[in-house]
C-alpha cells in the first residue's frame, strides 16, 4: 500500500489543492492531507477550523483523509507510513523552493520520495494568500474554493489588522 502525505497549512484550501489531492488520489492507496498547526505566516482560519474545511472540502475523494501535525514534515511522514510526499508546482518560483526542500526532505528521510504535480491551468496563478486578499476586498472567490471555504471566509472579518 502506497501513502502519500500531501503537507500544507492550507489556509485556506482552495480548488488548487483539492485538485492535487484529487489526482493524487487516483495515483495512490491513501493520501494524506496534513495539515501543519503552526506555519511562519499570519494565519486566517485555526487548526480545528483548517482540518475541519478540508475535510469537507475533500469528502467526495476517495482513500483521502486530513490530518493535522506540528513536528516537521518527514517525522510526521514516518508517522503515518508516508512513501510520498506530494507537492503542488504553480511557477518557476515554486520549482526552485520546492527542489530545495525535496533535497532536505531527501537528506532527512532517505527513502521518502517528493513527488510534484504540476498545477492544472486553471489554478496555475491560485494561492491561499491571494485568495484571502480578493475576499477581504469583497471580489467574488466562489469559482476558486470550495463552497464551504467562501462561506468560512465571508465570516471572518480579513480586514482587522
Amino acid at each position: 500500500m502506497i501513502v502519500a502525505l500531501y503537507p500544507g497549512s492550507f489556509d485556506p484550501i482552495t480548488n488548487g489543492h483539492i485538485d492535487i489531492a484529487s489526482r493524487a488520489s487516483r495515483l495512490f492507496d491513501k493520501t494524506i492531507i496534513g495539515i501543519f498547526s503552526t506555519p511562519e505566516k499570519k494565519l486566517t482560519f485555526t487548526i480545528p477550523e483548517r482540518v475541519e474545511l478540508a475535510k469537507e472540502a475533500t469528502a467526495h475523494l476517495k482513500g483521502v483523509e486530513v490530518i493535522s501535525y506540528s513536528n516537521i514534515t518527514v517525522e510526521f511522514a514516518k508517522e503515518v507510513k508516508a512513501q510520498v510526499l506530494v507537492r503542488g508546482l504553480r511557477a518557476i518560483g515554486d520549482f526552485e523552493w520546492e527542489f530545495e526542500m525535496a533535497m532536505m526532505n531527501q537528506m532527512l528521510s532517505p527513502g521518502l520520495e517528493t513527488v510534484c504535480f504540476m498545477a492544472s491551468q486553471e489554478y496555475q496563478f491560485l494561492s491561499a494568500s491571494l485568495i484571502k486578499e480578493v475576499a477581504s476586498l469583497g471580489g467574488d472567490i466562489s469559482s476558486l474554493v470550495p463552497a464551504n471555504v467562501a462561506a468560512a471566509l465571508k465570516k471572518k472579518d480579513l480586514n482587522k489588522k
